[in-house]
């Protein structure tokens, strides 16, 4: 099963057993309400650090992950919807939001340094390029400290467009970071042309990594690949400070991870609500 979808015997008269009949209603509940959410803007940023390796453990900067609420106020999580938003318009309208207030909280925070997530389906849409061609025509600082992260799946749908569309922008200062690497099939001869800034490596490898051989030696092969096209490394899903220490020592850059943080709607630059 995935992302809370099931599969169930249909019955002598084609109708589904109950189990599924009950998942379904279910998941379309969920869709509904993220649609009606996403149509009235009920949607907010909650930001994770990213961490230099090491003792000193310094912020580097933040990545924005995408909360979207029911009506109750209860955040939807992102693995019951996020698959099915992923291959249609949906999706780009949440990427559209996330933009937005990602580059809103860029505008308020000139100091601060932000990773947002996109779907290469984006690529082309025209309210996401309209949002971020207007924001950098307000503020030119704001490419510099901008962050877009791509998975390793969405990068692979249409890997020829999206290796223009990251040199158009790196040319405007926008860095470019390879999420969830290790999880798909990237050819290398397109990891070479993308020229990602920034490699993050899957948390299926890290979480638990100080006791699992196998998972320490392909970690150890991701990084170098990292290192040999020149980008740096981040490490996901570091939990428990062994782990935190194995990837240091093999020489992981940043780290990202409930060890050090868990994402917040209330960063510390942000005010809680009194």
């Amino acid at each position: 099963m995935e992302h809370g979808k099931a599969k169930g015997a249909a019955g002598p008269e084609g109708l589904s057993d109950p189990l599924t009949q009950a998942v379904r209603t279910r998941d379309a509940e969920v869709m509904t309400h993220v649609r009606a959410a996403v149509d009235a803007n009920e949607m907010a940023l909650a930001f994770q650090p990213i961490v230099r390796a090491g003792p000193e453990g310094r912020v580097a900067y933040y990545e924005g992950l995408v909360r979207i609420f029911d009506p109750s106020g209860r955040i939807i999580p992102a693995a019951e919807f996020m698959a099915e938003a992923e291959i249609s318009e949906l999706g780009r309208q949440i990427d559209c939001i996330a933009l937005e207030l990602g580059l809103r909280t860029l505008q308020a925070q000139p100091h601060l340094r932000l990773a947002i997530n996109m779907s290469a389906r984006s690529i082309g849409y025209p309210r996401w390029m309209r949002t971020l061609k207007r924001a950098l025509m307000r503020d030119s600082t704001l490419g510099d400290r901008l962050i877009l992260e791509i998975t390793e799946q969405s990068a692979m749908l249409v890997p020829e467009l999206v290796v223009n569309f990251m040199r158009d922008l790196q040319r405007q200062g926008i860095s470019f970071a390879l999420d969830d690497f290790g999880a798909g099939y990237t050819s290398f001869r397109f990891l070479r042309d993308f020229y990602f800034d920034i490699l993050k490596i899957d948390g299926g490898f890290i979480r638990g990594i100080a006791d699992n051989p196998d998972n320490q030696v392909l970690t150890r092969a991701l990084i170098t690949i990292g290192q040999q096209f020149d980008m740096f490394t981040v490490a996901e899903r570091v939990e428990d400070s062994r782990d935190a220490a194995w990837l240091t020592e093999n020489g992981i850059q940043y780290l990202q991870g409930y060890y050090f943080a868990a994402p917040t709607l209330y960063p510390p630059w942000a005010k809680r609500p009194a």
